[in-house]
């Protein structure tokens, strides 16, 4: 009598993002939720860059070069941006066009099924009021005192009264970085605050970066108590996320 073992793979759900910083802030909320055999994908972004999809090229690219066999559901996050939520969902419908001819997404957290692909595809767009990006959403739920960033705002006024525009999108990612490195010190560094954090921020002055190396670290910002992950600005995304389940 022969024994015959079968291997089975386990099949997952997989989900594709711009960029690091929003890997680590959808895994921080996976995380939060709970969830389990879901994978985010390498980011569209190779690294961090304005307006870093460049028409559909990448998103293409992306969608083409993946092996789906063994994945459910296939999920795609995008920002809103400044084109909003229908421009960003006709966005990624052409671009799964040169990977099925069955499946056109209507609008966010909605399953359609691709009998070529064998899988389900939903898409959401980070927005917060039908615009913006990761740092848009991040500056709406904070949870501790932002004094350090919200004077910020004395500053960009500053810079429009002589003349120079900051925009938001620049503006928000700024306020998140301040946020991170003068408001969210550790317990123990406040009584220094003025002095440890505003040095630590002057020494290493690159906004994405300093945002992206504090939400990958291994005492991940993103983690700690300093955003609140109850907000009602990510009832979307949650819903989103609980389609994997």
């Amino acid at each position: 009598m022969s024994l015959h073992i079968i291997w089975s793979l386990e099949v997952s759900n997989l989900i594709i993002v711009e960029s690091e910083n929003d890997k680590y802030f959808v895994e921080a909320l996976i995380d939060k939720l709970r969830l389990e055999n879901i994978e985010i994908g390498k980011p569209i972004c190779d690294i961090y860059k304005f307006d870093c999809l460049g028409g559909y090229t990448k998103l293409k690219a992306r969608l083409e070069a993946l092996k789906l066999d063994n994945y459910n559901k296939l999920g795609i996050i995008l920002d809103a941006d400044n084109v909003g939520i229908s421009a960003r969902v006709e966005f990624i419908n052409e671009c799964l066009k040169h990977i099925c001819s069955d499946v056109q997404l209507e609008t966010i957290n909605q399953l359609k099924r691709s009998e070529e692909l064998d899988l389900e595809i939903v898409c959401y767009i980070t927005n917060v009021d039908n615009k913006g990006e990761l740092e848009t959403l991040m500056r709406e739920i904070y949870s501790i005192d932002a004094t350090y960033a919200d004077c910020l705002n004395s500053w960009r006024r500053c810079l429009e009264d002589k003349g120079i525009e900051v925009k938001q999108k620049e503006f928000d990612k700024i306020w998140v970085s301040h946020y991170l490195k003068y408001d969210t010190c550790l317990k123990k560094d406040k009584n220094q605050k003025s002095r440890k954090c505003a040095n630590e921020l002057i020494n290493n002055n690159e906004n994405s970066n300093e945002i992206e190396n504090n939400l990958k670290s291994n005492d991940s910002t993103i983690k700690k108590d300093i955003w609140n992950f109850e907000h009602k600005v990510l009832d979307d995304l949650k819903d989103f996320l609980e389609l994997f389940k």
